[in-house]
């Protein structure tokens, strides 16, 4: 066969889908820490049959660029896991490789394939080697020294899939982990299947048949003990989700943003839709970020550490590790940090913050605050208001954020009112309490989140902007009715007559070396224009800096700007 034309292709990837879809157990048995973000058979199975179900309706008389273009855009919107976006993105650079080709003969496979090699790895922030990425590049680059060599397209696919096999092997030998394990690498295994289910349709003209489970099937090289200590996973939930773009918008600042919060980053901008994959501890910063550039679909957030247990079998029956268990739920598609342990009515921890204006709300909100109390600089609630709010949780274990110096010690009365028991982070603005929050961790004990929740809230650096309600004179300072102060801590720092100004000004006295995010709430007295007039000002002086601009709605500053 000199061309490959769509509907052999059709064939292929049918062929590769149910192919990839008995050997599912297999590869997820292949599974090793540390990316065991779900199963690698099941994610790359459930993206590629998604997207192969799509390319199914389409008509044989399309070209097979149309095929290709087709099977990669229903990929990446269908793609699970990191192994599943990657795949999509191997998928992708296929189809760029093709570009406008109605037929392909050996020549437009060659290119296809470095082309997926390049789309790959381009899209992973740190590639490592001895993985799915080793096998698609190796496999390119005996494509590119060896395709002069063949002429039949048959020949030449079963050739890269040799080749492919042959690396697949040695990943063992590049990765130690691999090794220790007694297996090769899963994602690569998955593209291997793939790989050679497309060759058995290309062969015989049609699919194989979907063979029935079996405990052969499922037993693969399931030789992976517990030696593998889940206390190495620093990030903990697997979060991916689509962002259904608002406009011709970049996701740049929202990958930079997002950086510094976990690893194995993927962010795929793809027209009007960005996919995004990233283990972290902070799942609600990551889809507060993301709601900046539009409206999330297909949210799905893991916890890794419950799958490693449960994988490895370390889930015993007695009460003591079914309560463990049960705090380590996996969260699936609901953001609830604290889930209910069947052992007990309560849950094991709750949050209750003061907050004051409509956006800061909805970000403590996102952040899965369990109860927000309304108050703050000339408002302050009530003991019994914070009371009130930690009884409702129904939590063994209640953190107070107060946010403001003069609700703390309202906030550290509760205490002693309820036998919940009610743990205040001494916070002192709204913006320590997002770090503090950001930093809770449900498979914690009490006292090491609450130092964690301490440390994160003494990171940051927070300065308020507001007007002078009447004269007054403060720090040396001269203070006019109407002036605008900038106020750091409990202290006028400096004043001023124009709002954008002082903002500035304020900014360049709480940055400093030691910081790399300015993150700016602007409050109800603001417009958005004014605000993003300040940001950009900002952004093009702190070029090195992640700069967040945040809807608060706050009343009484009209800025808070925070440094960390």
């Amino acid at each position: 066969m000199e061309i490959l034309d769509s509907k052999t292709l059709k064939i292929m990837i049918m062929s590769a889908a149910i192919n990839i879809r008995n050997n599912v157990d297999k590869i997820n048995d292949m599974n090793v820490f540390p990316v065991p973000d779900g199963d690698t058979g099941t994610n790359m199975s459930m993206t590629f049959t998604a997207a192969a179900k799509n390319v199914a309706a389409k008509d044989d008389e399309k070209s097979v660029s149309d095929i290709l273009e087709s099977l990669a855009k229903s990929a990446l919107r269908n793609a699970r896991g990191n192994s599943g976006v990657i795949l999509s993105q191997i998928l992708r650079g296929l189809w760029h490789g093709v570009k406008d080709c109605e037929k392909a003969g050996v020549i437009e496979i060659k290119n296809a394939v470095c082309s997926a090699r390049d789309v790959a790895y381009r899209a992973v922030m740190k590639p490592t080697e001895g993985t799915i990425l080793t096998v698609v590049r190796e496999v390119a680059e005996y494509a590119e020294d060896n395709f002069t060599e063949y002429d039949d397209v048959l020949d030449f696919i079963k050739v890269l899939y040799d080749a492919g096999i042959q690396s697949l092997k040695n990943t063992p030998e590049i990765l130690p982990l691999l090794k220790q394990a007694g297996v090769v690498d899963a994602g690569g295994c998955g593209l291997m299947t793939l790989l050679g289910g497309a060759v058995q349709g290309l062969e015989s003209g049609k699919a194989p048949e979907i063979i029935p489970d079996t405990s052969e099937a499922k037993s693969g090289t399931a030789a992976i003990s517990g030696d593998i200590d889940t206390a190495d996973i620093k990030y903990k939930y697997c979060t991916e989700f689509l962002i259904n773009k608002d406009g011709d918008r970049s996701a740049a600042q929202f990958m930079a943003a997002i950086r510094p919060k976990g690893d194995c980053m993927l962010v795929i901008d793809d027209d009007e839709i960005v996919k995004v994959h990233i283990h972290t501890n902070h799942p609600g910063f990551v889809i507060e970020q993301a709601i900046k550039l539009g409206e999330l679909t297909n949210l799905k957030i893991d916890n890794m550490k419950y799958q490693h247990n449960e994988k490895i079998g370390q889930n015993s029956s007695n009460s003591e590790s079914s309560l463990e268990s049960d705090e380590n739920t996996p969260i699936g598609d609901v953001l609830d940090f604290t889930q209910t342990a069947k052992t007990s009515d309560k849950k094991k921890y709750g949050i209750v913050s003061v907050v004051s204006g409509d956006g800061m709300s909805e970000l403590f909100d996102s952040l899965d605050c369990d109860k927000i109390v309304e108050g703050g600089q000339t408002m302050n609630p009530s003991t019994q208001d914070i009371l009130d709010a930690a009884e409702s949780i129904g939590a063994e274990n209640v953190f107070v954020l107060p946010n403001n110096k003069n609700i703390i010690l309202a906030a550290e009365q509760v205490n002693e009112l309820t036998d919940v028991n009610v743990i205040v982070i001494p916070t002192r603005n709204m913006p320590q309490g997002i770090s503090a929050l950001a930093m809770f961790d449900d498979g914690l004990e009490p006292d090491e989140n609450a130092a964690a929740m301490n440390e994160a809230a003494d990171m940051v650096k927070c300065g308020q902007i507001t007007y002078a309600a009447r004269n007054s004179r403060m720090n040396g300072l001269d203070i006019h009715e109407g002036d605008i102060m900038a106020v750091i801590g409990s202290d006028v720092s400096f004043v001023g007559i124009d709002m954008e100004s002082v903002a500035v000004e304020l900014i360049r006295k709480l940055a400093d070396d030691n910081c790399g995010v300015i993150s700016i709430y602007y409050g109800s007295d603001i417009t958005e224009d004014s605000a993003k007039e300040l940001a950009g000002k900002i952004e093009a002086e702190y070029s090195d800096f992640d700069v967040n601009l945040n809807y608060g709605g706050q009343a009484v500053y009209s800025y808070i700007i925070a440094a960390e």
